[in-house]
């Protein structure tokens, strides 16, 4: 085997990514036949056949696929180093691509997306949230923010958002007024507790804290869900007691469709981190990224 042009290497992964010669010529300024004579190249030189041409589409073969699926990191490495070029220029560009839970993309991101964004024209951001720790890396994301106990020991972590968080135990006004108001843990055995079951298929246990104590309540009621907006909403119709991030219950504490419980014993926890691979080449959008987090945290 010849060894390939990695001009035409690229070209071959555009070809695939546009789905065809005509729009990925369109995209790279040159002409489709130019292309088409550069892919005839590359499998001339590998001695394989690497794309399925049709008058209507052109897909990779099976060889071509497993052959993208290795190249592709590689690329995304040269295309970052690329890109790093700019930010002598204080001019990152590029798309970063985020995964993390959701209380972080609904009470964290926001603000704080808003203004990097602003300062960083040129960079693109994708979210996705998901609430189960996974290798960020292996899935296509530039970095995570999960909290402190889901970290890999191989992941960088830097603190975002706030520092101390705590979950807030809550039932509706009504629902109190029937059943009592707790002023212990161990009296919950004796109310609708709505639970949460994680992704993984586990139930959350309600873990209450005072002065170093802890207890544990497994939540046993008519509702388990695995929907956040489904257990405040259940709250406030009245149907149980709500334990649950404090962001979540902001507003219906404060306009009274909910009312707090046992706040001397809600759990507090450290916040949140955003974490990337300690090992791999920093792409400008996360390195600038990085720097807006630590700058905002020293604020």
């Amino acid at each position: 085997m010849r060894q390939p042009n990695l001009t035409d290497v690229a070209l071959f992964a555009a070809v695939v990514e546009a789905g065809g010669f005509r729009s990925a010529a369109q995209k790279r300024g040159m002409s489709a036949s130019s292309l088409s004579d550069c892919m005839r190249r590359l499998e001339r030189d590998v001695g394989l056949r690497l794309l399925n041409r049709t008058t209507r589409s052109v897909t990779p073969t099976s060889a071509g696929a497993r052959l993208l699926e290795r190249l592709r990191p590689a690329l995304e490495e040269i295309s970052a180093a690329f890109n790093d070029l700019d930010d002598e220029a204080q001019r990152p560009v590029g798309t970063l691509k985020l995964n993390v839970p959701v209380p972080v993309a609904r009470y964290v991101l926001p603000d704080m997306l808003s203004r990097f964004l602003a300062l960083y024209p040129g960079v693109n951001v994708e979210v996705v949230m998901e609430n189960t720790f996974i290798d960020v890396i292996g899935a296509g994301y530039d970095a995570g923010v999960r909290y402190e106990e889901s970290l890999a020991k191989d992941m960088i972590a830097v603190p975002i958002g706030p520092r101390r968080q705590r979950f807030v135990a809550a039932a509706a006004p009504a629902y109190l007024k029937a059943h009592g108001t707790p002023q212990h843990p161990d009296q919950l055995t004796d109310h609708q507790l709505i639970g949460h079951r994680f992704e993984n298929g586990k139930i959350g246990i309600f873990e209450f804290e005072n002065d170093g104590r802890i207890l544990r309540v497994p939540p046993r009621g008519q509702l388990v869900t695995s929907s956040h907006d489904l257990r405040i909403s259940s709250a406030i119709k009245g149907l149980g007691i709500v334990y649950i991030f404090e962001d979540f219950l902001r507003e219906p504490l404060e306009d009274g469709r909910l009312s707090p419980i046992l706040q001397q014993w809600w759990q507090s926890f450290d916040g949140p981190y955003l974490y990337y691979h300690g090992r791999r080449h920093m792409p400008s959008p996360l390195r600038a990224f990085v720097d807006f987090v630590k700058s905002e945290a020293q604020q």
